[in-house]
């Protein structure tokens, strides 16, 4: 028997202890319902940014979310991780605003919804009550912590007031950095290390997601940066970064956008940066780490073409610039065209080997003894 409130909460930590409790491995946990549901929560939050509604199987409920996240590990692409964790942190954050503004009871025996104080226990905000009707005070550390990820500018530090170490906050405050304590939980060790005989239980609900992936297109299916194939804007903007010349926010938002969709890490890109007169690492790590979406479900694309050109930054177009539509299409059609010259080189390469382990015949070994003697022949006459 499990109950609605762990349903609701998989990610809680009585949560975790009852899938603990009630099955011995994960083969204990996976089941065609609890498969099912898995694969329903991943490819929601692909599609939507949900998990979607409690099922009435209060037990695969809980179990599919171990499962789902042996499903997002198993696939192990960012934007899909990244997704999904933001998706369990907005669907928890749905539950929670249920929870505390409905009496409606769930019909259960024992207490299904959650308290607010059970909130702030859970992800050990630290957090108390002023004088005045729902505004609290929290722990500059913890609100810091929490509110690093959020880009608005109502959680900037400065924007609040602070007095001996604590930070005033609303009850909806407490509960949007409760949805950020969520998607942190999710995400911080993900992907797991799936073993083998785990693979192949999830492998029926994987294949499903996968498909969902593919018809969403959300990942950029490019993990090399080769530099020598960057597109001709990209290059003069990443060579006027290293030359220290002040870039527009729209042509920062260019080689950034650019570099992260090609799989650069944010450290790389901050390092690229570090020359620049205006390089300031804390501004250039957040706004690297939104485009690339870690702060929420958008992960930004470099802009197209046209674009490019509406803002000056498209410069130095060759041939192959008339040919496409987007800085990404070119890159990818340069790596195109490295991988077939390296493959020409490998089967030219081994034709040569072949060619050279023939055995020589006596009309080939002749001609060979007469080239020798003509060589020697010059050689003693040069001298």
């Amino acid at each position: 028997m499990v109950s609605t409130r762990l349903a609701r909460y998989p990610f809680f930590e009585e949560a975790r202890d009852e899938v603990e409790r009630q099955a011995d491995g994960f083969a204990d946990v996976v089941s065609d319902g609890v498969l099912e549901r898995a694969e329903e929560r991943v490819s929601l939050s692909v599609r939507s940014s949900t998990t979607g509604d409690i099922t009435s199987n209060a037990r695969a409920e809980l179990f599919s979310y171990p499962v789902a996240r042996a499903v997002v590990s198993v696939i192990d692409e960012h934007p899909v991780t990244r997704r999904y964790a933001w998706a369990e942190s907005v669907t928890a954050q749905e539950r929670f605003r249920d929870d505390l503004n409905s009496d409606t009871s769930f019909g259960s025996v024992e207490r299904a919804r959650v308290t607010f104080d059970e909130i702030v226990k859970e992800f050990g905000m630290r957090v108390r009550e002023t004088s005045e009707s729902d505004v609290y005070e929290m722990e500059v550390g913890d609100f810091l912590e929490l509110s690093s990820g959020m880009s608005d500018e109502e959680w900037k530090l400065v924007n609040r007031s602070v007095e001996d170490g604590w930070v005033r906050v609303s009850r909806e405050d407490i509960l949007e950095l409760a949805r950020e304590a969520v998607r942190q939980r999710v995400a911080d060790d993900l992907p797991l290390d799936v073993p083998d005989e785990v693979r192949e239980l999830v492998s029926p609900a994987v294949e499903g997601v996968q498909r969902v992936v593919d018809e969403a297109d959300i990942t950029t299916e490019i993990d090399r940066v080769e530099e020598s194939e960057f597109p001709p804007c990209m290059k003069t903007l990443l060579a006027e970064v290293r030359d220290g010349k002040h870039l527009e926010h729209h042509s920062r938002f260019a080689i950034t956008s650019f570099l992260t969709n090609i799989g650069m890490e944010t450290d790389e890109i901050i390092e690229t940066y570090k020359v620049n007169p205006g390089f300031g690492e804390e501004v250039t790590r957040y706004q690297t780490d939104h485009i690339r979406g870690e702060t929420g479900p958008t992960e930004y694309t470099c802009p197209s073409c046209a674009t490019m050109v509406t803002y000056g930054d498209c410069r130095n177009k060759d041939d192959l610039c008339e040919t496409i539509s987007h800085p990404l299409g070119y890159y990818r059609k340069k790596l195109d065209e490295l991988d077939e010259e390296e493959d020409a080189q490998e089967e030219s390469g081994d034709s040569k080997e072949e060619k050279d382990d023939q055995p020589k015949t006596d009309e080939s070994v002749e001609e060979g003894e007469a080239e020798n003697g003509r060589h020697e022949e010059d050689g003693g006459s040069q001298a």
